[in-house]
């Protein structure tokens, strides 16, 4: 499959459009550096024709109510199923992913519309006694146009059962696919097209300069979403503010922790890192546990026993189910990584295991990094500080509990972290104190239905998954009768 034959338009107002300046950028399949495909490069005046379609459309979709609301994102679900072996296939071309794993993001996404489609009739206000004789009560009402800017590691999932929310409060939506990963979205345009009324479901591909910054800052847009990182999203939060007063919800990155204790196997915790890390995602996921806490006492057999692991994890073709781990997405992001991991060796931190390229005639263009070791990592060191968003996992020693939650503790982001222990008080003993919004004990990895999952400090703002995530896209408003009688 050397090159991706797909739609090449943006879903604006109902109608599958390019770009009104005519321009393109090029879709790069991360594996080969081929070019598979193109977008339109949407403008800021794509930008503000979705915005008005949006403006358009909300209120009558608002209006048909949250029944009819429910079964159309049912139908929208049903119709992408219909096409999921489509949408896998260029997804797994376009973002660098392993074709195994990538089988579940287009269920997931469908698996989203469905339990928002389920929280319908939970979009209820209060009745409230706040005097006798008269009637007080809230009722909740949508914002009308919301973005929902995509990151480019799950595409097609988050642009599906991350819009749900906003969908079923009665929201048009406007999404903004990744740059380097978006051939995916315009599949699902064709998909949104049939399945939801016109300027319901709008979708604009582009830089972030050329359609993000837009659609950040169009007054008309009072409620923006972005999953990304924590400098994209410090970004998003200026250029809101600079052109109205918004709701904005940020979903960012993480140096997320597991914490291992003396008590438990270590070939439970080997495992665990394994998992924890996403090697199978290139480690390019926020909520990967990409700083190992080992205690002393376990440290030498868990680091030995990941050297060998970590050696082993089978690099390959994206497209072949038997690769456990596929390419950087892009060609920016290749470089960070590998600045990354030249500042960790910079910083006297010890490479046990990977570190650059692997070997072999099929790398010798794409961009491939090797699973990668860091041990005998320091707290002070960039590696333990910065976020990589790539296959790279720093190992670090402690003795007490109060050492542990101290280098828990000493980064400016918190989104999860894993506990393993077997002493359930020790377990909790710690999970109090590691200040991060999603927390696992003696597990590492799964999203669990209903759970809210979002950041605390650098780490975001707001929780999605939840029936949280579904009441904040909407504004309350609050009526007092005053009885007459």
């Amino acid at each position: 499959m050397n090159r991706v034959t797909t739609a090449s338009h943006m879903l604006i107002g109902g109608e599958l459009v390019t770009s009104e300046g005519g321009e393109w950028i090029d879709s790069i399949d991360p594996a080969t550096e081929a070019v598979i495909g193109r977008v339109p490069a949407g403008n800021d005046r794509d930008v503000a024709r979705a915005v008005e379609a949006a403006d358009r459309s909300w209120e009558a979709w608002n209006g048909i109510g949250v029944a009819a609301r429910a079964e159309a994102l049912r139908a929208f679900g049903r119709k992408i199923l219909d096409r999921a072996q489509e949408l896998l296939e260029v997804e797994v071309r376009d973002t660098g992913n392993t074709i195994a794993p990538m089988r579940g993001d287009v269920r997931t996404g469908v698996d989203g519309l469905n339990y928002y489609a389920g929280l319908a009739y939970e979009l209820k206000g209060d009745t409230i006694p706040a005097t006798p004789g008269n009637l007080h009560f809230t009722v909740r009402e949508p914002y009308g146009v919301v973005a929902r800017i995509v990151p480019f590691n799950h595409p097609v999932m988050f642009a599906t059962a991350r819009t749900a929310a906003a969908l079923m409060a009665g929201n048009s939506v406007v999404v903004k696919p990744p740059e380097t990963s978006s051939l995916s979205a315009l599949i699902l345009s064709e998909i949104a097209r049939e399945a939801l009324p016109p300027g319901v479901f709008n979708i604009v591909t582009g830089t972030g300069v050329g359609a993000g910054a837009p659609l950040v800052r169009h007054p008309t847009v009072k409620r923006i979403a972005f999953i990304g990182s924590v400098e994209t999203g410090m970004a998003i939060q200026r250029m809101a503010a600079e052109s109205a007063v918004k709701h904005v919800t940020l979903e960012l990155g993480g140096k997320n922790p597991l914490i291992a204790f003396p008590d438990v196997d270590p070939a439970t915790v080997i495992d665990a890192a394994i998992a924890g890390m996403n090697f199978s995602w290139q480690g390019q996921s926020c909520g990967s546990t990409s700083r190992l806490l080992l205690h002393e006492s376990i440290y030498d057999a868990v680091v030995a026993g990941l050297v060998e692991r970590i050696s082993k994890i089978r690099v390959g073709d994206p497209m072949d189910p038997a690769s456990q781990m596929g390419a950087i997405n892009s060609k920016g992001q290749y470089d960070k990584v590998l600045g990354h991991i030249a500042a960790a060796r910079e910083d006297g931190a010890r490479l046990l295991a990977g570190g650059g390229r692997p070997e072999g005639e099929g790398f010798r263009r794409g961009f491939w990094v090797q699973p990668t070791l860091f041990g005998d990592v320091e707290q002070s060191m960039r590696i333990a500080q910065q976020e990589v968003f790539g296959p790279v996992l720093s190992v670090m020693k402690w003795s007490t509990l109060d050492q542990a939650i101290a280098i828990a503790n000493a980064t400016d982001m918190g989104l999860t972290a894993s506990i393993y222990a077997n002493d359930i008080d020790d377990a909790f003993a710690a999970a109090r104190r590691v200040r991060a919004g999603y927390i696992w004990i003696n597990s590492v990895g799964p999203h669990y239905p209903a759970m809210p999952y979002g950041g605390m400090k650098n780490s975001g703002t707001g929780r999605e998954e939840g029936i949280e995530e579904m009441l904040s896209y909407t504004e309350q408003k609050a009526y007092n009768l005053a009885m007459r009688k």
